[in-house]
């Protein structure tokens, strides 16, 4: 017997129809569930950033109250914490002010310079810069006109205008080809000054990197000895908040560069100027 092959059956409209509500149902539970889970993680960081704001300014306040009553020791070290759970211009100045009372001229540069990185325009952390320079007759670090530039602005800055100018001059090139419109005088105009704007912000990011590896010495009449070891031979002494380069890192010591010598001094014996640095 032979078998009757089946006609293959169209489904129905009401079968279509059903069968797109339920791709349509999943798609609206997949976005819900990305949804969800982004702003799951959105409320988390919030949550965990107002922590840390939170705690970092009890930390500020009790520093604050600790500088008042002249315990500059609690007052450096909650001001310190402070700045490194949210790093702060005002904290790190008041974090100099108070080494500054303890009599640690080096540790007071350090903090000083590092409120200056983060902020430019704290003029109260740079007069307390110059009036412990002039007390302590230590000199300022030597920058390149370079250098110089890139301390006009924040460090962070840089990389915002480097950005914003480039892809700005990139849209205004390739955008109007793209959607078929004529390019007009003023996308030109912008471009060319997008430009401009980017080239002029490269060397500030060359100083930005160069004047990161500059270090403070942290402690008075550091050795800097000729052989990154202990017994290394000293060939001059270095002052508490002397400015010096770090060029090689080689084990627990670093090649450093100053305006006197070339020489060997331990890790903590210097204070670098940017945070990031810190853990070579």
């Amino acid at each position: 017997m032979k078998r009757q092959l089946r006609k293959p059956q169209v489904p129905s409209r009401e079968n279509q129809r059903n069968s797109k509500s339920q791709a349509l149902f999943l798609g609206a539970s997949r976005l819900k569930f990305l949804w969800s889970l982004g702003f799951g993680a959105w409320s988390f960081f919030i949550l965990v950033s107002a922590c840390h704001g939170t705690s970092s300014d009890t930390l500020f306040h009790n520093g604050t109250q600790a500088y008042h009553t002249g315990d500059y020791l609690h007052a450096a070290k909650a001001f310190r914490e402070s700045a490194t759970l949210h790093p702060a211009s005002g904290s790190l100045q008041n974090l100099g002010n108070a080494e500054w009372q303890r009599g640690r001229p080096g540790a007071a540069i350090l903090a000083w310079e590092q409120a200056l990185w983060l902020d430019p325009f704290n003029e109260p952390a740079r007069m307390d810069l110059r009036y412990a320079r002039k007390t302590a007759q230590i000199e300022a670090p030597e920058l390149a006109w370079y250098e110089v530039v890139s301390a006009w602005l924040p460090a962070n800055w840089w990389a915002w205008i480097a950005g914003i100018s480039f892809w700005l001059s990139i849209g205004l090139v390739m955008l109007p080809g793209i959607f078929r419109r004529r390019k007009a005088a003023w996308h030109q105009a912008t471009a060319a000054f997008g430009l401009m704007i980017f080239l002029l912000s490269v060397p500030a990011h060359a100083g930005v990197y160069t004047r990161s590896r500059i270090g403070f010495i942290l402690q008075k009449d550091t050795p800097l000895r000729l052989t990154p070891t202990l017994e290394a031979q000293a060939t001059i002494r270095l002052a508490a908040g002397e400015p010096a380069r770090w060029e090689r890192v080689r084990g627990n010591y670093l090649l450093v560069r100053t305006s006197r010598a070339i020489g060997w001094v331990q890790r903590d014996e210097l204070g670098l100027i940017c945070a990031r640095n810190e853990k070579l």
